[in-house]
């Protein structure tokens, strides 16, 4: 028999408010609706989000999913409060992953995870979300925010997000058979770390004595905003070489830098050649490689080092390639070719 002198409890006495998550549905509404692209179906609230594929456009499309998240990155959202950029680098980790494969990003959902959800928070990341699924083009259909009491501590979160793209399948990347020794391999700059080193990055801050509030050593702003920059989206540069047939292979540095990311693109005979002289790292890397001591080639295996994404071309078709990239606005630079392995 059930005690009826206990105070009776809710899931808010536990914890969970769950009118503040549909208030917090209710704001970010608009946000996901400001992202709507062909192919989208319904809004936000279903069990589960539809996507015509049809009405993309694709002839004979192969579906291309990632998922991936922001990393040791969001303890520096944490502690600047600055929570409106974590969100893009949540959709650019994931969108520059199928672009890799040749697709174009379609849709996207997010998953949001805290003990306690503070609604201005939760609404300033996944504002940060909206914007990234802008950027690439791709449609912010839905997601999960799961308030667990207990499980992170008072003002702490996690993000995972997921995306599916599509590419006709002729034009899979990468096109590993028609590669061969003499391919360019062009670079388009990172706008910083992306969403990569960063326990190094938090080591190298905490040895230097240094606050996320410091001027920072590198750039303008502080330190906290310096590092907090969020991971570039490169849909508009990469989809019209890969749509126009100019390139053979694609790189997204992430984790693990060039040197661990360029020959994921290449056949098992052949290997980049990097010039590393090609190109000057970005002002943060070369402080992070002299405030920690780091050795060049941690670095490189570490960091992008100012190169986000690396093309695979013909060498006929350099120049047309990089003539396309500087119509929008990149400045690529040739690091080097592939040889054989």
């Amino acid at each position: 028999m059930s005690d009826t002198s206990k105070t009776p409890l809710s899931y808010r006495d536990a914890g969970v408010d769950i009118e503040a998550g549909e208030r917090l549905v209710e704001a970010i509404g608009p946000l996901a609706k400001a992202t709507a692209r062909a192919g989208v179906m319904g809004g936000l609230g279903g069990f589960g989000a539809l996507f015509d594929l049809k009405a993309s456009g694709y002839e004979d499309p192969v579906l291309v999913s990632g998922t991936d998240g922001v990393g040791t990155k969001l303890m520096l959202a944490f502690e600047t409060g600055i929570h409106n950029t974590v969100g893009i680098d949540l959709v650019a980790m994931c969108a520059n992953d199928v672009l890799a494969q040749g697709a174009e990003p379609l849709f996207f959902l997010d998953y949001f995870a805290t003990g306690k959800l503070e609604a201005g928070i939760a609404e300033a990341v996944i504002s940060g979300i909206a914007e990234g699924c802008r950027q690439s083009g791709c449609a912010l259909v839905g997601g999960e925010t799961a308030e667990m009491p207990g499980m992170y501590p008072p003002g702490h979160y996690d993000l995972a997000g997921f995306v599916v793209g599509a590419v006709d399948r002729a034009k899979v990347l990468p096109r590993m058979s028609d590669m061969a020794e003499g391919d360019v391999l062009i670079g388009i700059a990172s706008s910083g770390p992306h969403s990569n080193g960063y326990s190094l990055i938090r080591r190298i801050v905490e040895r230097e004595s240094l606050s996320y509030e410091s001027p920072s050593p590198f750039s303008d702003g502080t330190l906290g905003e310096a590092l907090l920059t969020p991971t570039r989206l490169y849909s508009q540069a990469a989809l019209p070489l890969i749509k126009g047939d100019l390139i053979k292979g694609l790189a997204h540095i992430t984790g693990g830098g060039i040197t661990e990311n360029t020959p994921r693109m290449c056949p098992d005979h052949l290997a980049p050649r990097i010039d590393r002289s090609a190109w000057a790292p970005s002002p943060v890397f070369q402080w992070l490689q002299e405030a920690g001591g780091v050795e060049l080639d941690e670095m490189h295996r570490t960091f992008n080092m100012g190169i986000g994404m690396i093309f695979a071309v013909a060498p006929d078709m350099a120049e047309i390639a990089m003539n396309q990239l500087r119509v929008v606005g990149e400045q690529p630079v040739i690091l080097g070719d592939l040889v054989p392995a």
